[in-house]
């Protein structure tokens, strides 16, 4: 029998703030926090949980994993979504006849934002 994800954890120096972050994008609930951490839910138990966890060292590379987010409406909005929470427009990528942003959460790990169905993207289409 194989492992299941239970929880992404995300190393950082403020959890609060990233918790934050993360709940207003993702529409999670805070489920603890104290003074090594944060835990964010989704309240319809349906994706992972996401744990911030306090580290001595700050972020100095590229992640080698991130968070795709497929908006509900369109890439643009979305991006101006997260630009008002607290993120950082980092790039437009152009790819493979497909588009999407780059962006920086509050602490820099990278996340992208990828075509909303305002955009042309469908989910019979796989793309």
């Amino acid at each position: 029998m194989a492992s299941s994800v239970d929880t992404l954890t995300i190393d950082c120096a403020d959890p609060r703030r990233l918790a934050e972050f993360w709940c207003e994008m993702l529409g999670y609930e805070l489920a603890d926090i104290d003074d090594d951490g944060a835990e964010i839910r989704d309240p319809s138990d349906l994706g992972w949980s996401l744990l911030f966890q306090v580290v001595p060292e700050a972020k100095s590379v590229k992640n080698r994993a991130h968070l795709d987010l497929r908006p509900p409406e369109s890439m643009r909005k979305e991006v101006d979504r997260a630009l008002a929470l607290g993120a950082t427009e980092l790039r437009l990528v152009e790819e493979g006849g497909s588009f999407w942003t780059v962006m920086l959460d509050p602490e820099g790990n990278e996340f992208c934002v990828l075509r909303g169905p305002e955009d042309g993207w469908s989910p019979a289409a796989g793309e």
